[in-house]
């Protein structure tokens, strides 16, 4: 029996294919985590410490419970399991009990009959405290004569990197320092939780917004004192991560309100206790010398990376090694010495965000590569043309990049892109600076042009064990596709149906529910997903395949090896057998699960040497800006970039993440950052912490390099995260080029361009 397909396309690999949530989330019928409602259901509030550093002497609810519509107010005696939770060290308690560490460090959980009856309850629970002098400088924490604030101590993690020869000199010596402010992830979807306690009280389901299903499940059930699969977790709609959903924030909370009250129990944050609840972009300073020979090459670097990592651990040591293995950029390096420091303080604590430790790098390595360039009288592309990094090179680690790296590539097809019109008197005010605000004057505009280049690594590394599985039922034509991959809007949805489809040639494919019955996806993070899940639902297809290859075969008397899919059709490549798939999996289930891992990484030795990394993605980027020197405003007029992809599976929405990556690095650049004075939080607003909206996006010219990866199991590679690493130096750099100011600092502000 023969059948054919028709000639429409369809939403295969390399297909611009739409997203299945995007019909909901456009009309506003989409659920997000906060949309989640129960019966019977209660609401739960948090109260934060309003102090950055304090001894807690007492805690009194006694007024607080007796408000009507309050059910159970929870402090830290009431937590039945571990004390403390962490990403990678277990260091912050659930509530605090004897000091709290930071502006915003939960205290106490309220459950109560409505989000105003739990305010009130808030506002009448009495907390004494001795209020102390917080630490907050970095210097300070590094010096072994300050108190510790923690049992841990001051200091997260030091890591030197001690490659090649330590007394290598160039006959150029260049030098510089490099501030990063902190940065919010600034998500729209707030975090929110609803709680359903099992009815015997032994278990709890939660659905909520994260990016990291299992890990939230290990530890909740450590601090719950139940065994994990008591505990159950279901991805919630996800407004937008960026890192800030990988940590603990209000999962334990609701949880233990929950079992508690033995009712349902939802918790969602306003906007202001979201800057509280979530960790931040690390800030820090980074000082480099360069040692360089006379035409421009790289001999050495040397110098130290000083992160602020605030209360908590969370990832602060692993944004620390991404941040000192990168700091030598895409380029030859020979020689390094360079050393490395996370600190605890009593800052908002920090840990991941997009970037994970390379944004902070790259803001020091490419203000260096201008300052060489301009040392040795060559331009910003010739001096990084000389130093690009080319496949076999090694890495100041001793690891080699064994896999495709088209650096030079990435710089010249950026160069390459077409400049934009400059400014004129018949131009559009919105055009200029200061927009609609008509302050600027054209004769106060100058126009610079600035470059930024970047490697960054992807997946997890120093010998974490990372893996991803996935599951595939085919039957009656219809795939049905099982994975804990957390959508946080990066487009996996979209992804998975498309390799179904391209593997099994079908057009139907279904996604089950995203939640804790399957094996863990690991985070949506460290641009891992396309290559560890993808890879996960790819080989759970293959595996689906291979079993429907050999029930056709054995149904019409055929080697299995002569079958291959064309379109949506089986075909026998060696006789006349066509039939489509829907029809040779009729009355047919097959199932099949796929666990997908990547090849060993190590953990650095004390001279940080060693594999630590599984591949790398790399990035070019031209920034051309207009800057109104006399009143220091900028307008980001153009951004050209050029990405080492791999391979385009989705055009579409590779494009949205480049787009969306700029738009977070121009913020980094001239206008966001959490403004922290003596531990206190001045701007949790978004009316005083600023983002970039339409009116400040520039226009994109984006080009793809697809040299597709060998290790890759689809040949691309995660494509999340640099777009927002070198596009912030870039920025920086053009302001300098029209202003002539040496500019250290990021986020650029206007009394910085007008000294």
């Amino acid at each position: 029996m023969t059948t054919r397909t028709t000639n429409k396309q369809r939403d295969v690999l390399g297909v611009s294919a739409l997203r299945p949530d995007g019909i909901a989330k456009t009309q506003g019928t989409f659920s997000f985590s906060s949309d989640y409602t129960a019966d019977n259901m209660l609401w739960g509030a948090t109260l934060r410490s309003p102090h950055p550093y304090a001894r807690i002497i007492s805690i009194d609810i006694s007024a607080a419970i007796k408000i009507d519509g309050v059910e159970t107010i929870l402090v830290s005696g009431d937590v039945p399991g571990k004390l403390t939770y962490g990403l990678i060290a277990s260091d912050q308690p659930v509530f605090a009990s004897d000091y709290v560490r930071y502006m915003g460090e939960p205290i106490a959980a309220v459950a109560a009959d409505h989000p105003e009856t739990c305010r009130r309850a808030l506002d009448a629970i009495v907390v004494h405290y001795e209020v102390m002098a917080p630490l907050t400088s970095i210097e300070d924490a590094l010096n072994p004569n300050t108190p510790s604030i923690h049992p841990d101590g001051n200091v997260f993690r030091h890591q030197r990197i001690l490659h090649g020869d330590a007394n290598a000199t160039g006959d150029i010596i260049v030098e510089g320092e490099y501030e990063i402010g902190m940065q919010d992830q600034a998500f729209l979807g707030l975090e929110a939780a609803l709680a359903y306690p099992d009815s015997d009280g032994a278990g709890v389901e939660l659905v909520v917004a994260t990016q990291w299903l299992h890990e939230d499940q290990n530890q909740i059930a450590d601090c719950l004192a139940m065994p994990k699969e008591k505990v159950r977790l279901q991805l919630g709609g996800v407004g937008g991560a960026f890192g800030a959903r990988e940590d603990i924030s209000l999962q334990v909370h609701t949880c233990l309100l929950a079992l508690r009250t033995g009712r349902p129990v939802k918790m969602q944050y306003t906007r202001e206790e979201s800057f509280f609840g979530h960790v931040h972009r690390h800030p820090g300073v980074i000082a480099l010398k360069h040692h360089v020979t006379n035409e421009g090459r790289i001999v050495k670097i040397e110098g130290t990376m000083k992160l602020d990592g605030g209360a908590y651990a969370s990832t602060s040591s692993a944004v620390l090694i991404n941040g000192v293995t990168h700091i030598q950029g895409p380029y030859k390096c020979a020689n390094a010495v360079f050393d490395g420091y996370a600190v605890r303080t009593n800052n908002p604590p920090c840990g991941a965000m997009r970037g994970f430790g390379v944004v902070q790098a790259c803001f020091a390595h490419e203000g260096q590569m201008d300052k060489i360039a301009k040392a040795v009288g060559k331009s910003p592309v010739e001096v990084r043309l000389l130093n690009a990094m080319e496949k076999g090179d090694t890495l100041i680690t001793g690891q080699a990049v064994e896999s495709v790296a088209p650096v030079a590539r990435c710089i010249r097809e950026t160069d390459a892109l077409p400049m934009p019109e400059p400014l004129s008197h018949g131009s559009e005010i919105m055009e200029f600076p200061g927009g609609s605000g008509r302050t600027s004057e054209l004769h106060n505009i100058k126009r610079g042009i600035g470059w930024g280049v970047s490697i960054k690594n992807l997946m997890y590394s120093e010998g974490f064990d990372d893996s991803a599985e996935a599951r595939c039922t085919l039957a009656d034509g219809v795939a049905t596709i099982k994975f804990a991959t957390a959508e946080v809007g990066q487009g996996f949805v979209v992804l998975a149906q498309q390799i179904a489809r391209t593997v099994l040639g079908v057009d139907v494919v279904v996604l089950d529910r995203i939640d804790t019955e399957i094996g863990s996806a690991g985070s949506t993070s460290a641009s891992r997903q396309t290559w560890m899940s993808g890879g996960a639902v790819d080989g759970a297809c293959r595996l689906v395949r291979e079993r429907l290859f050999e029930h056709v075969a054995h149904t019409h008397g055929l080697d299995p090896l002569q079958l291959v899919i064309e379109d949506t059709d089986i075909v026998d490549t060696m006789g006349p057998l066509r039939v489509s798939v829907s029809e040779a999996s009729k009355g047919v289930k097959i199932v099949q699960t796929f666990l997908h891992q990547h090849r060993k990484t190590e953990e650095l030795d004390e001279n940080g040497q060693g594999n630590c990394h599984v591949a790398f993605a790399f990035v070019a980027h031209r920034a051309v800006v207009d800057v109104d020197v006399e009143l220091g405003l900028v307008k980001v007029v153009q951004i050209a970039t050029a990405q080492d992809v791999g391979r385009s599976l989705n055009p579409l929405a590779l494009l949205g993440q480049i787009e969306g990556g700029i738009a977070q690095g121009l913020g980094l650049a001239v206008m966001e950052e959490i403004i922290v004075q003596n531990g206190i939080v001045k701007n949790p607003s978004f009316t005083d912490y600023l983002l970039p909206t339409a009116l400040d996006a520039p226009d994109v010219l984006f080009i793809p390099i697809e040299e597709p990866d060998p290790q890759a199991p689809l040949g691309a590679k995660g494509v999340g995260e640099p777009p927002c690493i070198s596009v912030t130096p870039a920025i920086v750099a053009a302001i300098r080029d029209a202003t002539g100011v040496d500019l250290k600092r990021t986020p650029v502000r206007p009394q910085d361009i007008c000294l």
